[in-house]
Parts: structure tokens; C-alpha cells; sequence
């Protein structure tokens, strides 16, 4: 046996424990098929064979000698633990494996709020490196606020605000460049339009003569029965989510429709982000109205914005293209007191939820709250760091990283009975057993001070699945803790929920600092011995920091 097999018991005595399980007494070795039987019992790989076994004796072991038996020793083993192919994520979830075929409102979107902002709402920094960021990340609809500039030069910015501008046409010029490098699913440009109709005219320009072919600006031929396409039918085209002028009718002129005129994020009577912002208009002047050009409507295809009237409003008469905005503030009162009619109205249409105005930091809110009435454009500000951004990690990082994930059947049925706020499921609950394990080379928070760390385990889900529970601390140790902590979850809609590993460190009695975390989608979790990657806040990898862990759910 090789040095590098023979790792101190003391370090990892709990890999080590498991594999003196399954090891021959006679030489401390695992054969191909006592792992298989290891991963057939323990990890719960139901379709593990030989060659699977097989397979990872030869990924792992580096001990020649028992590679080329077919045999493992506890070195190979402690690599296999702590490898991809014990991660707690299901790795076969790292590739598009959901159906594509689906209209586009019965996908949660990966979206993003005021893109162009590297900072706060107020004087942050526009950058066309937020919107590089957004795409290598799989956001497939960005914001870009449109307003005049000189020299009849569109340009980019938070108005009426300090934030710096950018030119309209570098945004697009970027969009092209990095549109399809994480996913070949289309992207939604959401335009805030406060141009000019001449200015309009020159966007129309800019967005047809630079992305041209990835521009969808004509309908698809295909015969969609009143249903948005696919994401699969939009495979690397580029949709434009804008008013759109009426048709005109055939006794005369058309007149341009009311809500037309009004960017999204002003036509919500709830909306606080005008009257918050610092440079106040006058309450007894007008808003200006804009008034779409035909060119820039004529781009508007299958995401057409409509403002919101009532779900009985929208049932009788918005049609299949038609989407509607909403500010923070008036979606929540609607999902506390129509979540049924909500979950419904999604079943059929595109809907976008968007920050409160007085979140001048760049805060965010809970996206889970809106993922739980099937909105798909829970539009967040990218730049902030929290637990939003986390779920919203967590919530995307399945299928492939594609930004497009599946609606559970019961958000996608225009006959469901579905309140995520009722405290009763008509669906089959999920028990899940976790016992967090131990950690390994945990990342310390507080610079040459020790860590005391614990695990806090959290579900966000539908409001009677959201809860906590949390390890004790252990005293001055990050480089392999031991808790053994088994906890006990009951999930009444797990297709909905996600769950969140958080490290933390002890600071005080009821007083603690966040070491690192990783969120999954609890339909994403791997049954047996897992290992959990870390993330720092900013989402990047702490590697070599982990986490050990067993799962088990019925």
C-alpha cells in the first residue's frame, strides 16, 4: 500500500469508519465488489453495476498495485467521498435534462433587475461588465433602461438618478458577444423605454443591424394553438420585451393603446420607485408619455408588455403573447391574497416581478415567495450578495445551468387547485433525514481567530415547508469538526422547496458570522453519504471546504 493511501485515522475517522464497513479484514482493501455493494446499500445508486464500481477504482485509486487488482484502498476511498461522484447534487442534473418542449411561461427564468448596475440604485457604476457577468452566470433576461442621449445617441442608465450611463448600442454589441456562452436558450431583452420616437428608431436600428439573425423579429412558423413557443423552438434567438403599438384599425388611423405609453416598471399604481428616487419630479407635472415607434414595435413578437388590470380581467381578454410586470410590493399582496388565481394566471401567461423602489442598496427580496405562485421572471439585482442570490444559485444551477427550469405539473395546469399558501397539500410529502456529519477546512471569517463553527440546515419552500434547524458549535476547530447532528424535515411540496447549508461561526451568545453555504433544489439531493462544496458569499468556490453529510428521504 502507498503512502499516500494510508491518511491519518484522526483526521478523517468518519470516512474511515465507513470504510472499515465494507473493507476485508485481511488486507484493508475494498474489492469492485464490495464498493458496488456500498453503493448499491449506502448511497442508494439502485443502477450502480461492476463497471461502475470498476470505474471509479480507476478514477481514484492511485495505488497502482490495488488499481490494477480492481481493488480500493481507504486513500481511494477518502477520494471517492469527496469527489463529484458523492456530491450531494445529482451530477446528471449538471446537463439539460428536462423537457424543453414547453411553452415558455411553464419555465422559471433566470432574470435580473436594472442589469447595467455594478452598485447601488442611486450613483452606482453602469458597466457593460455587469451585463458579461449576468450571461456567463445563464441569466436569460436582462434589463436595459433606455433614455436619450446627445447626438441622437440611446443611452443606458437609472434616470432621473446619479448613476453613470452607457451607450445603448455597446449594451447590444455586448448581448451579441456573450449571449449563448452558458446557455443556448433564448434570451429576453426587457426595455424600459423612456426614448424618443426618434431615439426609438435608432434602437430599432442598433438592435436589428448588430444582433441580426439572433433577432426574432418575425413570428415562428409553426403552429402553436395560442401557446408560447418553446425554449427549444428559440434555441439562440434574442426576444424584445417592450409596449407594442395596437393594430391598426380598418376604419382609420390607429390610436396608440394607453398602457403603451408608460415604461413597465411606472404603469404600476403600486410602484414605488419613482417617488422614491432623489431627484423627485414634480407631483403636479405630467409624466411624459412615450409613445412606441412602429419599429421598435415591430421587434415585439412573443413578449409583448401589457400593464395588469385584475386575473379576471387577464383570463377574459390578454392573450398568449401578452406579459405583465409587477413591483414588488403589489405581487406580494397578491400572492398573500389571490395565490390560487395567481398560480393559475401563470399557467398561462409570462409574468415578471420586479424590486421596490426603496430598495436604493440594491437589496433584494425572496424569490421563493414568487417561484411558489409559478411567476418565471423574478427579476433580482445580480450585483447584491445574500441569501436571495443564493437561492437564486441554487434554484438555477440545475438543468445544465441552461436558466431554464421545469414548473412542477401543478404550476404548469390551467385547472390546478394550488394555494401555496393554504397549510394543507393535496400532494405527496417528502421525510428527509440529514445528519450533518462533519466539515473539513472550513474558511474562518475573522482573521487569526479561531473558528467555532456550525451547520444551520434551512428549507424555503411553500410557507409550511420554510424552517431551520442547526448543529451545536464546535470549539476552535475548522480543520475537521465532528457533529453527528441528525435532523428531521417534513417537506409538504419538495418540488418546490430548496435546501440551504449554511456554515457559521459562533461570535457571541446569540451572535454569529457567515463562513460559506451551498443551496440545492431538495429534487436535486442525492440519497447516501454526501459531500457538500462550499461557496463563499460572492458564490465562488472555498475549495478544499466541505461538509459530510447523510441524506435519506421517503
Amino acid at each position: 500500500m502507498s503512502k499516500k493511501s494510508k491518511l491519518p485515522t484522526s483526521r478523517r475517522s468518519d470516512i474511515q469508519c465507513i470504510f472499515q464497513c465494507y473493507a476485508s479484514d485481511h488486507d484493508n482493501l475494498l474489492t469492485a465488489s464490495t464498493l458496488l455493494t456500498f453503493l448499491q446499500r449506502e448511497q442508494m445508486e439502485v443502477s450502480a453495476n461492476e463497471e461502475t464500481a470498476t470505474a471509479l477504482i480507476d478514477r481514484y485509486e492511485v495505488d497502482e498495485t490495488a488499481r490494477v487488482k480492481r481493488n480500493m484502498t481507504f486513500g481511494g476511498f477518502h477520494r471517492l467521498m469527496e469527489s463529484k461522484d458523492c456530491c450531494v447534487f445529482d451530477q446528471s442534473h449538471t446537463c439539460v435534462y428536462q423537457d424543453m418542449t414547453q411553452p415558455l411561461c411553464q419555465y422559471f427564468i433566470s432574470s435580473s433587475h436594472n442589469t447595467y448596475l455594478t452598485g447601488d440604485q442611486l450613483v452606482g457604476k453602469s458597466h457593460l461588465d455587469a451585463y458579461i457577468s449576468a450571461l456567463r452566470r445563464g441569466c436569460r433576461c436582462l434589463e436595459i433602461d433606455c433614455w436619450d442621449g446627445p447626438e441622437m445617441e440611446p443611452i443606458v442608465y437609472h434616470g432621473y438618478t446619479l448613476t453613470s450611463k452607457i451607450l445603448f448600442k455597446d449594451v447590444i454589441t455586448t448581448v451579441k458577444e456573450y449571449a449563448f456562452v452558458a446557455s443556448p436558450y433564448p434570451i429576453i431583452l426587457s426595455l424600459e423605454n423612456h426614448c424618443s420616437h426618434g431615439q426609438q428608431e435608432v434602437m430599432a436600428h442598433y438592435l436589428t443591424s448588430i444582433l441580426g439573425d439572433l433577432l426574432l423579429d418575425t413570428s415562428l412558423t409553426l403552429d402553436t394553438h395560442g401557446e408560447l413557443p418553446s425554449p427549444d423552438d428559440l434555441k439562440y434567438k434574442i426576444l424584445i420585451k417592450n409596449k407594442k403599438l395596437n393594430p391598426e384599425p380598418e376604419s382609420g388611423p390607429r390610436e396608440p393603446e394607453a398602457d403603451a405609453e408608460e415604461s413597465d416598471e411606472e404603469d404600476d399604481g403600486d410602484d414605488e420607485e419613482e417617488e422614491e428616487l432623489p431627484v423627485k419630479r414634480s407631483k403636479k407635472k405630467k409624466k411624459k408619455k412615450v409613445v412606441v415607434a412602429q419599429a421598435l414595435s415591430d421587434l415585439v413578437i412573443y413578449t409583448k408588455s401589457v400593464k395588469f388590470s385584475s386575473f379576471v380581467h387577464s383570463r377574459d381578454n390578454q392573450q398568449f403573447y401578452e406579459n405583465t410586470s409587477f413591483a414588488e410590493k403589489k405581487a406580494k399582496k397578491l400572492v398573500k391574497h389571490s395565490g390560487a388565481e395567481f398560480v393559475l394566471h401563470n399557467a398561462r401567461f409570462l409574468s415578471r416581478v420586479y424590486p421596490a423602489g426603496s430598495r436604493t442598496l440594491s437589496s433584494n427580496f425572496n424569490p421563493q415567495e414568487f417561484w411558489n405562485v409559478g411567476i418565471q421572471l423574478a427579476a433580482l439585482n445580480l450585483q447584491s450578495l445574500g441569501l436571495s442570490m443564493d437561492l437564486n444559485n441554487g434554484r438555477f444551477q440545475g438543468n445544465g445551468g441552461s436558466g431554464y427550469i421545469l414548473k412542477p405539473l401543478f404550476l404548469q395546469s390551467r385547472e390546478s387547485s394550488f394555494d401555496p399558501n393554504a397549510f394543507k397539500h393535496n400532494l405527496k410529502p417528502a421525510h428527509l433525514l440529514l445528519k450533518v456529519i462533519s466539515g473539513a477546512n472550513l474558511p474562518s471569517p475573522r482573521t487569526g481567530k479561531a473558528l467555532d463553527p456550525f451547520v444551520r440546515v434551512e428549507i424555503h419552500g411553500v410557507v409550511s415547508d420554510c424552517c431551520k434547524r442547526q448543529t451545536d458549535a464546535v470549539k476552535h476547530n475548522a480543520l475537521n469538526p465532528r457533529w453527528d447532528a441528525a435532523m428531521n424535515f417534513t417537506i409538504d411540496v419538495p418540488e418546490l422547496a430548496l435546501i440551504r447549508f449554511s456554515v457559521r461561526d459562533q461570535i457571541g451568545l446569540l451572535k454569529s458570522e457567515f463562513a460559506g453555504q451551498y443551496t440545492l433544489p431538495f429534487t436535486s439531493m442525492k440519497k447516501g453519504y454526501r459531500w457538500v462544496p462550499l461557496l463563499s458569499r460572492e458564490g465562488y468556490s472555498l475549495d478544499p471546504a466541505s461538509l459530510f453529510v447523510f441524506v435519506w428521504y421517503s
